[in-house]
């Protein structure tokens, strides 16, 4: 009897199943294609037989980045689950359900089956981005054995008290903490959540069409179409690529400042500390009056200036100079990058003291859990030797991170020029009728002012001349350029 063929490729289903199972075979194969396949499509593949299912079972790399964001069963929508609020009625007068039991009990569920399947312990790289994700579940994977992460991305998430976030990972970061803890070495935590290239609609993912290896493979070609024309339209790295603010006004609270100070060399994040002048950390802290700059920037001389702040703009070089006080943070010209030597690798992992230098670059990666490979800037070398970036034969990747208060009056977000404070002391430097001791203080803020020779500045007609008035340019060139 002649076996029934599939009328597009004319080969029977049973010649197409085997040639599927000895491609996924090839584990190089397989963990490059895995990722890029949600965790429900990936058990599919699994039932579908008991070859597929030793191989997927039994290759760790499978479930090696783990996302969770499209998982329906891993989703938390009270509105939608309660809407007259007898769910949370009832959960009030349960002494034996927390807070933290309500709000993370989908995520919970989710872990427990994982675990249950002996997958859990082979993630590396976990993908929570919106979902309803508490403090105290990422304490339990920070301590948990069960749990392998090294890299965990949960922005935009829900019910996530910050505070108490900040606390856990001080605590996690600890000088007094277990040799070889805490395992994670990078969490995505400021930014915004990707968006899903590629990804089918829950809807189509459930078809009964995907049980089959002939579905799956037919699907994953329309994703990688899918997730090619995304890729395409992807907008420019963030830090490197995109100036100007990183992320949402008003996202990230004071206390994170404290919070990357005490992780540093530990735990990367999305973001760096303000390498500016006013701060404690900046290789410039100490070249600058900070009295002179809030005098001739008109701000009272006993102002508040953090010890330490997150950075949120990446700037390029200062417009007259070229430059900034403090210099480039520029990738492959750093220890971390071009030297890692026995002295400074910590028993966890490959991370070093300087690792709080770099941010980690959106999306998490997708075929390794390395902190180099999540920082490492688009066309650049992930391990990158001094001499050869230096010769030219490639373009430095380079940026100058700074917090609101350090471009406060000298970044216009029209056109992302900015000026430094060794270029643009403020505008009541030298004002006649400025602040008391303003011009006198500003003269001894710099010692060899750079001449500004690349920008126009206004005179508001009481002496005061300003280079940059309510976040655009003084001369109004930049009017039309706000986003």
């Amino acid at each position: 009897m002649t076996q029934a063929c599939d009328t597009r490729t004319g080969l029977p289903p049973e010649i197409q199943h085997n040639a599927l199972l000895q491609l996924l075979s090839n584990s190089l194969v397989l963990s490059h294609t895995a990722p890029y396949l949600s965790c429900c499509d990936v058990l599919n593949l699994a039932a579908t037989s008991r070859a597929f299912r030793f191989l997927v079972y039994h290759t760790p790399q499978v479930f090696r980045r783990l996302e969770l964001s499209n998982i329906k069963s891993a989703q938390f929508d009270i509105d939608a689950i309660d809407r007259g609020g007898e769910i949370w009625y009832n959960v009030q007068n349960d002494e034996n359900l927390t807070e933290d039991d309500f709000y993370s009990g989908p995520l919970r569920g989710v872990f427990s089956n994982l675990r249950r399947l002996n997958i859990l312990r082979d993630v590396q790289v976990l993908c929570l981005d919106g979902l309803s994700v508490t403090a105290e579940l990422v304490h339990d994977i920070l301590i948990d054995p069960a749990f392998s992460v090294r890299i965990l991305s949960i922005r935009d998430v829900k019910n996530m008290n910050e505070g108490k976030l900040c606390g856990t990972l001080k605590y996690a970061c600890r000088d007094s903490r277990p040799e070889g803890t805490p395992r994670l070495k990078g969490l995505y935590v400021f930014g915004s959540k990707d968006s899903a290239p590629g990804r089918m609609p829950a809807s189509e993912s459930r078809s009964p069409s995907l049980v089959s290896p002939t579905g799956l493979a037919a699907s994953w070609n329309n994703r990688s179409q899918k997730a090619l024309t995304a890729a395409l339209a992807e907008e420019a790295e963030a830090w490197y690529a995109r100036r100007g603010s990183q992320f949402a006004p008003h996202r990230i609270k004071a206390e994170w400042a404290s919070t990357l100070v005490a992780c540093a060399g530990i735990i990367a994040f999305d973001s760096v500390l303000c390498t500016g002048p006013r701060h404690f950390n900046s290789p410039a802290w100490g070249s600058v009056n900070i009295d002179a700059l809030n005098a001739a920037s008109g701000s009272p001389a006993s102002a508040s200036v953090p010890h330490f702040n997150v950075a949120t703009h990446s700037l390029a070089g200062c417009a007259s100079c070229g430059s900034a006080p403090e210099g480039w943070t520029v990738w492959g010209e750093d220890e971390f990058t071009s030297r890692r030597g026995a002295s400074a690798r910590r028993t966890s992992g490959s991370s070093t003291t300087n690792i709080g230098r770099f941010p980690l670059l959106a999306p998490p990666p997708m075929h390794s859990s390395s902190l180099e490979v999540a920082m490492c800037p688009t066309g650049q070398s992930v391990r990158t030797r001094v001499p050869y970036a230096s010769r030219g034969k490639q373009q430095k990747a380079q940026f100058i991170p700074r917090c609101f208060d350090c471009i406060r009056d000298r970044y216009c977000a029209g056109c992302h020029r900015w000026w430094c404070e060794s270029c643009y002391i403020g505008p009541f430097a030298s004002s006649p009728g400025g602040h008391a001791g303003g011009h006198a203080a500003a003269a001894d803020l710099v010692s060899n002012p750079s001449p500004d020779t690349n920008a126009a500045s206004v005179n508001d007609g009481g002496g005061a001349i300003y280079k940059v008035r309510d976040g655009m340019c003084a001369d109004g060139r930049c009017s039309l350029q706000q986003p």
